[in-house]
């Protein structure tokens, strides 16, 4: 099952990235909500993370966009240092979450 992360901040999008991948996630993500739709409708992924900087009107599009394209979760996240003990704490668990019912 794949995640994907879309966070305006492309330097957070890749250090989300980094920690997924090291702990064995398949995850892709993008910066902009044009990317996001096309990756959504292109491939499945059973997560969506959404982070802090995405405008509530974008959140609220891609949410309903996602839902109509086979995402399980959608995850609204804001990073906070560091980073990947966040992402360990926050994101993997829901992720794992939503794996084990697969």
């Amino acid at each position: 099952m794949k995640t994907l992360v879309l966070g305006r901040t492309p330097a957070r999008v890749t250090a989300v990235l980094a920690t997924l991948r090291a702990d064995g996630f398949a995850a892709e993500g993008v910066s902009t909500d044009e990317e996001a739709r096309k990756l959504l409708e292109a491939e499945e992924f059973g997560v969506l993370i959404i982070g802090g900087g995405v405008r509530p009107d974008s959140r609220a599009a891609i949410k309903e966009f996602a839902a109509e394209h086979r995402v399980r979760r959608v995850i609204d996240g804001a990073l906070s240092e560091p980073f990947d003990a966040y992402v360990r704490r926050e994101f993997e668990p829901l992720i794992r979450e939503v794996a084990s019912k697969e």
